[in-house]
């Protein structure tokens, strides 16, 4: 009887200001493509900072990446545009931010 053995290999990239993410990484990373990432900045789910010339001098850090993760999300899940998804990450933040503000006054 012959055994098998399996290995899995697992790459890990940190995210940051020294290590940010091109345009082209961050749609390999949401399984998109690069003109996704162009709407997400033009919606603005994403920024650039200052804004580029060219999508693929682009940089994106870790905060994107969950913003545009989560976009995908509400793309797939349930059927949302990248504007409404846009208008529902808002209103998540904004909602946070109250309910620490609140928390923090001890309510």
């Amino acid at each position: 009887m012959t055994a098998y053995t399996t290995t899995t290999v697992i790459a890990a990239t940190a995210i940051g200001a020294e290590h940010p993410l091109a345009a082209r990484e961050l749609a390999q990373a949401c399984g998109a493509d690069l003109d996704w990432v162009v709407q997400l900045v033009e919606v603005g789910i994403v920024a650039t900072a200052p804004l580029a010339a060219a999508p693929a001098d682009w940089r994106f850090d870790s905060t994107d990446l969950l913003s545009a993760l989560e976009a995908r999300r509400l793309e797939r899940d349930f059927g949302v545009g990248l504007e409404a998804a846009a208008l529902i990450l808002d209103l998540q933040h904004e909602v946070r931010r109250l309910k620490a503000a609140l928390q923090a006054q001890g309510r």
